[in-house]
């Protein structure tokens, strides 16, 4: 057989258009004044039609030259390679939008992230939300987290500007161990940005510890990563306007039941009193603990022992909290009773017990909450 009857026997497709081309109207065009770089000047076709490709006669000729067979040969391989990546970019991105329409973030497990999130091609960005949201987990700021998360994806699904150059998506340690493992991911919640080309650089990490993860600061790291600008939409919350009219109205109350005797309002212990417990929370890391939301303690599974101590500076468990201010409250009434003790005038005998008590209690917690600050904050060189 000839080398024209040889070629004639190929199945001729359609020439790359990703670069030339364009999709309209349920047609495939040739985009104005382009070629596809080998010569082809390719007609109209309706997707899932039979191949056909027309070209200039300097490419569809038959030809005996080993440079037109060659030239001929790369054409029809470019064009094989472009159209099914095209073709393959297209049900992915009619398969994305097609889940964004049903919830603004899409659920992966490992299968799905590597087809749609790691392997090209692909010409859209992905925000990636790593997570425990599974109980026995015990992660309250992953939850947090996911709440904010959905805030910021709702906002973008039901914006105007919404398109499909940007994905929401989350991956559950439980359901996607594997990605954790693949990519040397040990904490959670962890969020991500998958650019359309090239792999993600340190800055598409986005920074937890530092800026938190209101849905707000994430909308900021978004733009500055893929120059979409997503403006955040809360629903109304009512619950801190109604807790304050209750307090209010609390206070109001008893006010009102003791207005004809206020002499309590004057009570400078009963004053001193509430300063050390707002003094004794604050100091515990209650505030901490709020922000955070860690679990109360951690049993470990393989054991069975629990810690109320959390091991790292970085972290901890809200029982610890409760202890550091059982802790700073004992010292703080070792020092009063060495005042009192200082100060009064009663029984020798009487001010030296209390001069012994209060420094006992000093010493001795004093001791125990430094020991507590020497195993979180390894190297401590000091001890009591």
């Amino acid at each position: 057989m000839s080398a024209a009857g040889r070629w004639a026997a190929v199945p001729q497709v359609l020439c790359p258009l990703e670069a030339s081309g364009r999709r309209a109207g349920g047609k495939w065009r040739r985009a104005p004044g382009g070629g596809s770089g080998c010569g082809c000047q390719c007609r109209t076709r309706r997707p899932g039609a039979a191949s056909s490709c027309c070209c200039s006669s300097s490419c569809s000729s038959a030809a005996s030259s080993g440079e037109d067979r060659k030239r001929r040969r790369s054409c029809f391989y470019h064009s094989t390679l472009n159209a099914t990546s095209w073709n393959l970019l297209a049900e992915k991105v009619e398969q994305l939008m097609e889940w964004s329409s049903r919830r603004s973030v899409i659920r992966m497990n490992g299968d799905k992230f590597r087809r749609f999130v790691k392997a090209p091609p692909r010409n859209y960005s992905v925000i990636v939300m790593f997570t425990a949201l599974q109980p026995q987990r015990q992660c309250s700021v992953c939850r947090q987290a996911n709440e904010e998360y959905q805030v910021l994806a709702n906002s973008w699904r039901y914006s105007s500007a919404f398109s499909n150059k940007l994905f929401f998506t989350i991956v559950d340690y439980d359901e996607g161990a594997d990605v954790f493992q693949q990519l040397n991911m040990n904490s959670a919640p962890t969020f991500m940005h998958f650019p359309p080309k090239g792999k993600p650089k340190r800055a598409d990490t986005f920074d937890l510890q530092r800026i938190g993860f209101a849905a707000e600061q994430l909308a900021k790291w978004i733009a500055d990563r893929t120059d979409v600008h997503i403006r955040v939409f809360r629903p109304p919350n009512y619950s801190g306007t109604i807790a304050l009219a209750l307090l209010v109205s609390l206070v109001g109350g008893l006010l009102y039941l003791r207005r004809n005797n206020l002499e309590f309002i004057y009570n400078k212990t009963g004053w001193a009193m509430a300063a050390l417990c707002v003094v004794f929370a604050m100091t515990s890391g209650q505030m901490w603990n709020h922000i955070r939301g860690p679990p109360y303690a951690h049993k470990n599974p393989q054991n069975g022992q629990v810690s109320y101590i959390h091991g790292s500076s970085q972290a901890q468990f809200v029982a610890e909290s409760h202890i550091i201010l059982l802790l700073n409250a004992a010292i703080t009434m070792g020092m009063v009773l060495l005042n009192e003790a200082a100060t009064s005038k009663g029984d020798v005998g009487k001010r030296r017990i209390i001069c012994l008590v209060g420094l006992g209690l000093v010493v001795f917690f004093f001791s125990f909450l430094l020991s507590i600050f020497r195993s979180k904050y390894h190297g401590y060189p000091y001890s009591w």
